[in-house]
């Protein structure tokens, strides 16, 4: 279906969530796509029937636009008239929702938690785990598929130890984040908890940086995914910073290898996104700053439309081997953006997967 859809024009979307922050960004996102034309917007009950303008308490940069705005706003049930569906839903009442549309023959692509260990569910960074998409093979809803779109900090750093993990191997990481405001939402922290202040625990954050990078940088079998063996430790801090979280990270290698060996790699890193030409993919995945200031959020959170990862402050570290600082734009790149690539790189490879589709 899917196929049939692309020959003939844009394909025909929903955004599950739709007036919630993640589900905005979905819309600025895909609003002038090339591949995608938002057909349908679902939210919870007390937004159902109502014009989607009226409905959202619009926070994106950019308006809204009017095509959108004059949308009803239907209520998240299956079936809708679109093959590919968004979801932006709280992860409490994701779950089964996903599931529901899947099994009504949906291709679901989720920033929702719910799914994403799944054992059948592809956790897609598409510059890291393409070959991952052969899971939808072994789902087993009646008509649909689901992908699973990563926590936003672990795509930042799934990206940025792939090229280590491929050339040197991998032992050990520890990260410290400093996630903006943005990842809780909206309305989100008090300002009376933030100003002045760092709160020092995101609630799950941990558990999801020390376990998803393992999935996403694991290798894919028959069987499944084999998780990747590296011993991650996380500590997770919540930052007045709006958009862009920053990560300190210190890595362990099975190689001894120079500081040029990690830059080189991370600079030459490219991968399928960026071979197909994919409408989201970031000309480069990584970019990398000799200036030992950089990466900043408010200079470099929108580097290569927001989708890209930056990285500096490479040095040796005194208890592992090196250490370095990471930046990724996390409503970007960390939700909406990486799911529109997790279904770009769908798309764009259906043909060898036609079994798998709608």
């Amino acid at each position: 279906m899917l196929d049939s859809f692309h020959r003939k024009g844009k394909i025909p979307v929903g955004i599950l969530g739709a007036t919630g922050s993640v589900g905005q960004r979905f819309i600025e996102l895909l609003a002038n796509h090339p591949w995608f034309e938002i057909a349908v917007v679902a939210a919870s009950e007390r937004s159902a029937g109502k014009r989607y303008g009226e409905a959202v308490k619009w926070l994106m940069a950019s308006p809204l636009p009017k095509k959108i705005a004059s949308l009803e706003v239907k209520s998240c049930e299956a079936p809708m008239d679109c093959p590919l569906v968004f979801s932006a839903l709280d992860a409490s009442i994701a779950g089964d929702i996903e599931t529901h549309f899947a099994n009504a023959g949906h291709l679901v692509v989720t920033n929702a938690r719910s799914h994403r260990m799944d054992a059948d569910i592809p956790l897609l960074v598409p510059e890291v785990n393409a070959t991952h998409l052969c899971l939808l093979d072994a789902q087993k809803f009646s008509k649909g598929k689901i992908i699973a779109n990563p926590n936003c900090s672990a795509i930042g750093l799934s990206i940025a130890l792939k090229p280590l993990h491929e050339r040197f191997g991998i032992e050990k990481v520890n990260v410290v984040t400093m996630q903006a405001l943005s990842g809780a939402g909206y309305p989100g922290v008090p300002s009376m908890d933030i100003l002045d202040n760092v709160i020092p625990f995101i609630a799950g954050e941990e558990q999801k940086l020390e376990t998803e990078p393992l999935k996403i940088l694991g290798t894919y079998s028959e069987k499944g995914v084999l998780s990747a063996p590296i011993s991650i430790s996380a500590h997770c801090n919540r930052v007045s910073v709006t958009d862009g979280h920053m990560e300190c990270v210190s890595i362990k290698l099975k190689h001894h290898v120079s500081e040029a060996d990690i830059v080189d790699a991370w600079k030459h890193f490219t991968s399928e996104p960026q071979s197909l030409n994919l409408p989201l993919a970031p000309i480069n995945p990584i970019h990398y700053f000799e200036e030992e200031q950089f990466p900043q959020p408010k200079l470099h959170r929108t580097l290569d439309k927001g989708m890209a990862v930056a990285i500096g402050r490479l040095r040796k570290c005194s208890l592992f081997d090196y250490k370095f600082t990471i930046l990724s734009h996390n409503t970007i790149r960390g939700a909406a953006g990486g799911a529109i690539l997790c279904a770009e790189l769908l798309v764009n490879k259906s043909s060898e997967f036609r079994t798998s589709l709608l």
